[in-house]
């Protein structure tokens, strides 16, 4: 018997069930759809929800605010504190399997969800990799995955070794293909000068999005700044990239895997600005390597759900692991309208263990770009001038209050023509930021 089909006393009183197997007595068995625990009321908790409807899936959400995104749409609202286990237990009592639309619960407390019989996809022990940029990194590089020069860093003295190893490393030639930097065992010790060779990335190793917890620093002053917030920092080197690719990839607990094509993320200012789907001028064989590199990783983590891993295509040709995220992605939003099954459509499936859907283009172009907060506070005002200049026009708002900068939304637009599906997108999102007048 599947897990969410239950006898009915099991399931007394509780919606979206269906009868089945009548009798001379009435109906012997009630079947219950499945109940999805979603941890995380933001706009990715709120699309899976809604990718669910249609699959009579029911989902709880377990958010911060009554007010976010996901809460304000889902019927079923736990409010609380996603750091707390006894929220997190009474949360999951009911609930077939628990997902995320973020990495933030602590990993003990999956665990420990786990070890009480709660199905967790992903589980924690891949999670963790999503978690902590140090962990990833370690963890990637033994599978001999190709990543930037990178290495966990105390303090400053500890940045101007990284670099000076950096700049005689790139003086001898390309990077190793298992991205250590070459003397990261080393003692530490740091040359005297106060500016570095070259520059040097530093992230926050657990958090940070959208630009915040990075930092390009070149000199001791500068790297100085994330350790005064009393963080685990990761330097790494500053890759001469050429684009920033996404490779989008979904896998369910028996392994069935299937990946999306590769697409090209276009960063403003450190935040996803538009994602052009398939990633224009890639050569098969390279999207295809990016697919396999994303099925590996996927494999080796045993990730359960969807991943994307977000990459960097360099001048010469190859192609490093950025960064890793266990959940439906900005650059998968293209696929509400784009693929033949979304990205949210197909967590949903993959942490049910049901079949996985097909994730081909249903077009030849696709192009996602995201709506940040502008000078409309009331953007329904704007819908009307969108929807009647492009009539293809797919708006998805979040229901989230406008702020500057903020991401409220995103439009997507499809067709033949590549520059003419970008210039409907990037219309579409300024008018309704209001960057755009006419």
């Amino acid at each position: 018997m599947r897990p969410w089909r239950r006898a009915a006393r099991r399931r007394a009183g509780r919606p979206h069930t269906a009868l089945r197997g009548r009798t001379p007595y009435g109906y012997a068995e009630v079947v219950t759809f499945p109940v999805v625990g979603m941890v995380g009321g933001g706009q990715l908790a709120r699309m899976t929800h809604e990718a669910g409807i249609p699959l009579g899936i029911r989902f709880r959400l377990l958010s911060a605010s009554a007010q976010e995104s996901a809460a304000l749409a889902a019927s079923d609202v736990v409010v609380g504190d996603h750091r707390d286990l006894a929220t997190l237990r009474e949360f999951a009592r009911g609930c077939d399997v628990i997902t995320f639309d973020h990495e933030h619960v602590p990993t003990e407390h999956l665990r420990a969800l786990e070890a009480e019989g709660v199905p967790v996809r992903p589980g924690p022990e891949a999670l963790k990799h999503a978690q902590d940029k140090g962990v990833m990194r370690a963890r990637l590089t033994q599978a001999g995955v190709p990543c930037p020069r990178h290495r966990v860093v105390r303090d400053p003295a500890d940045v101007a070794a990284f670099a000076a190893e950096l700049a005689a490393e790139l003086a001898a030639g390309p990077a190793a293909d298992d991205g250590t930097s070459a003397s990261a065992d080393g003692d530490g010790s740091s040359p005297v000068s106060p500016v570095f060779p070259v520059p040097v990335v530093l992230k926050t190793v657990r958090g940070g999005y959208d630009g915040k917890g990075v930092w390009v620093v070149r000199t001791r002053d500068e790297a100085a700044v994330p350790f005064r917030a009393g963080v685990q920092v990761l330097a790494e080197e500053k890759v001469d990239f050429a684009r920033e690719l996404a490779a989008c990839v979904v896998r369910s607990p028996h392994g069935q895997a299937v990946a999306y094509p590769v697409v090209e993320s276009v960063q403003v200012g450190g935040v996803c600005d538009t994602v052009i789907a398939p990633a224009p001028g890639l050569d098969a064989e390279r999207a295809v390597v990016a697919q396999e590199l994303a099925l590996r990783i996927a494999q080796e983590l045993g990730v359960v759900g969807h991943m994307a891993v977000e990459l960097f295509e360099t001048r010469d040709g190859r192609v490093l692991v950025n960064e890793l995220a266990m959940r439906p992605h900005n650059s998968g939003h293209w696929t509400q309208d784009g693929a033949v099954t979304s990205q949210f459509a197909n967590h949903l499936r993959a942490v049910l263990d049901l079949p996985l859907g097909d994730p081909r283009a249903r077009a030849r172009w696709t192009v996602m770009a995201n709506v940040l907060g502008g000078d409309y506070p009331d953007m329904y005002a704007a819908y009307r001038h969108c929807m009647a200049r492009d009539p293809q026009l797919k708006i998805h708002m979040y229901g989230k209050d406008v702020k500057p900068g903020r991401k409220v939304g995103h439009v997507n637009t499809y067709g033949d023509d590549l520059a003419d599906v970008r210039e409907r997108a990037a219309h579409a999102a300024g008018y309704l930021r209001g960057t755009i007048s006419e």
